[in-house]
């Protein structure tokens, strides 16, 4: 790969192309890598728990205080949750 493919994305076709083939499989690569990303559900999953588990910690470090009540919250909600399930299934 050249220096200047690389700042192209995956899902972009490249300007100046004037053979109608190579244009067509440049748009064909970029519609399948496009398709590729927007369907591969488990990969965009995994990035976006990533990217949340970052902005946690990055919260957590500069707010602890209210990093240990959002886990008091979270931990009260599901408390909640199972108490609610548990007694309508008891009914």
């Amino acid at each position: 790969m050249s220096r200047s493919d690389s700042a192209l994305p995956r899902t972009a076709v490249p300007a100046g192309i004037t053979d109608p083939v190579a244009s067509a499989r440049a748009e064909l690569k970029a519609a399948l890598a496009a398709i590729e990303i927007k369907g591969n559900v488990p990969r965009r999953l995994e990035k976006a728990s990533q990217r949340g588990v970052a902005k946690v910690r990055v919260f957590a470090e500069s707010n602890p205080a209210g990093a240990m009540a959002a886990v008091v919250g979270v931990a009260a909600v599901a408390g909640g949750l199972v108490w609610a399930i548990a007694r309508a299934i008891a009914r």
